[in-house]
């Protein structure tokens, strides 16, 4: 498939999921957090309206971005198995007779993935979005970006800040290790401001689950290819191929394999994922607590409470710091829990539109002459508004904004918590 039909298919916008089996529904775009950047469909949010009044004006915005498109961490391994199991059976597909959807398997599969690296489709998404950034804000600018000291999100924000201030600029880049503040809101966890904080907690949810569905595709590829010996691992690096080809190359021979229902589960394995090691299901209410760093950070900057505030604060993190700051806010947060036994399709905790590549979180502190009393606070997330739910029946059922005091109010678990407090050290281990 062309690059560009590629790129233009994962641009449209589809409906929110009943299920995986509507037509209009792009499943290219649900691999969960290694999705394509994509513009979100939130849950509950389908009359949210986007624009704000006419008479309303954007005062303050903080922006904490991902990261774009990169290459694998860890799962190539996975995919690397796969190559070498083609790469055994190599004589076995020269002679079967291949289903469509493997053809491309008579000429060989091999892999040019960089891992951890930002691809070429990661720097345009950057460099598009802050184009669309300055065209959105075209009345707030600053000269200093604050960045995690990854070398991906780096050189995103530099991307970044090429899509919007354009050649010959004067802003800085500065990283997170060059800061006085004794935790960031970037980089939280793990580390030694919260030693429980372990990123391990999501790989039993998600080995229970793939018991669930890998052998059942396992079983379904071998029946079609005879004597390949595909085995469960082959699978999750084909899964992962199809969406480390995508997020590198715009395309990839393996998302045609496989079937809707089993990207569906695929994309529901990298949710429990999340979840548990960086959201709801971390133990000890983790994650809320560690998300505090970012909200109470928020409020400081939207109160100017130090008297140091800026109008425009650009900063590029990981999909952690993103999900971090929504478990503390009680953000598309599911009850019951999501189960590795079984699939939620209703959920509201999906990673694809709340992390994919390049996700960004945008706080927009306004005031309107008429239309509403005082300032007011949302948030857009990937493009779209996201309901601020915590603000209870405050909230504005239109815009899903509510009222900056009220924000405040609403988020008393935060402003209660302070780094290495009685609170955080029980829980962190500190």
């Amino acid at each position: 498939m062309r690059v560009q039909a590629i790129l233009s298919l994962l641009s449209s916008t589809a409906p929110y999921v009943q299920d995986y089996f509507n037509v209009t529904h792009n499943i290219l775009n649900h691999f969960g957090s290694i999705s394509p950047y994509h513009r979100a469909r939130h849950h509950d949010a389908s009359e949210i309206n986007s624009e704000l009044p006419i008479d309303c004006t954007v005062n303050q915005v903080m922006l904490m971005h991902r990261h774009g498109s990169r290459g694998p961490i860890g799962e190539h391994r996975y995919i690397e198995r796969l190559i070498q199991t083609l790469h055994n059976a190599t004589d076995v597909i020269q002679k079967v007779e291949l289903p469509h959807e493997f053809e491309f398997l008579r000429t060989g599969y091999n892999s040019s993935l960089t891992p951890h690296n930002l691809t070429i489709l990661g720097r345009k998404e950057l460099f598009d979005h802050g184009v669309e950034f300055a065209l959105n804000y075209p009345h707030l600018t600053t000269n200093v970006i604050l960045s995690s000291d990854s070398s991906r999100v780096v050189e995103s924000a530099r991307w970044f800040a090429l899509g919007f201030f354009g050649f010959d600029s004067d802003v800085r880049i500065v990283t997170v290790n060059n800061t006085d503040d004794p935790v960031s809101w970037i980089t939280p966890a793990p580390g030694p401001a919260c030693p429980k904080f372990n990123y391990s907690f999501g790989r039993q949810a998600t080995l229970t689950w793939s018991k669930h569905y890998l052998p059942v595709i396992t079983d379904r590829l071998n029946t079609l290819l005879p004597g390949v010996g595909f085995t469960e691992d082959d699978i999750h690096g084909a899964l992962f191929a199809c969406a480390y080809d995508l997020a590198s190359h715009g395309a990839s021979p393996w998302c045609d394999v496989f079937r809707p229902e089993e990207l569906a589960n695929f994309e529901y394995e990298r949710d429990l994922l999340m979840d548990a090691s960086c959201a709801y299901a971390l133990p000890d209410n983790m994650a809320p607590l560690v998300g505090t760093v970012f909200v109470n950070k928020l409020i400081e900057r939207f109160t100017d409470s130090k008297g140091d505030s800026r109008p425009l604060y650009l900063e590029f993190g990981h999909d952690v710091t993103i999900l971090l700051a929504l478990s503390a806010l009680g953000l598309a947060k599911d009850n019951p829990p999501l189960s590795p036994d079984e699939l939620r399709p209703g959920r509201k905790f999906r990673t694809s539109e709340l992390t994919p590549f390049a996700a960004n979180m945008v706080w927009e502190k306004f005031t309107c002459t008429s239309s509403y009393d005082g300032p007011q606070i949302r948030l857009i997330l990937n493009g779209a508004t996201m309901p601020l739910t915590i603000c209870g029946q405050d909230m504005d059922p239109t815009l899903g904004s509510c009222s900056f005091d009220t924000f405040v109010d609403a988020n008393h678990y935060s402003t209660n918590i302070q780094f290495r407090d009685k609170t955080w050290n029980a829980t962190c281990g500190v």
